[in-house]
């Protein structure tokens, strides 16, 4: 079901929509905001806007790098698994009753 949630950001409030949980909806917007404070501790510019252009570019890199790991382990996984099967049934073949 979609509910809506107020969720801070650099100062400002937001109303969103989404499926997620109260607590989801929290977890979410505690990430960004450590992002954003993370940002906001290294870097000299006091706009926030950049702040938030930055924030979104660490956030996609990182989400990208979790993609592709994602996706490099699913292929390891559909080569293997296969063939260890194979292997499990060559050495522990099934029994047939008769």
């Amino acid at each position: 079901m979609i509910s809506s949630h107020r969720v801070r950001v650099l100062g400002k409030e937001v109303q969103v929509k989404t499926t997620a949980s109260a607590e989801q909806v929290q977890e979410i917007e505690s990430f960004v905001n450590a992002a954003v404070t993370e940002l906001q501790a290294t870097m000299t510019t006091a706009d926030p806007q950049i702040i938030a252009i930055m924030a979104l570019l660490n956030l996609a890199e990182s989400c990208l790098q979790q993609r592709r790991e994602s996706n490099g382990l699913r292929r390891l996984v559909t080569e293997r698994v296969p063939r260890l099967l194979h292997m499990i049934d060559e050495v522990a073949p099934t029994s047939s009753s008769g």
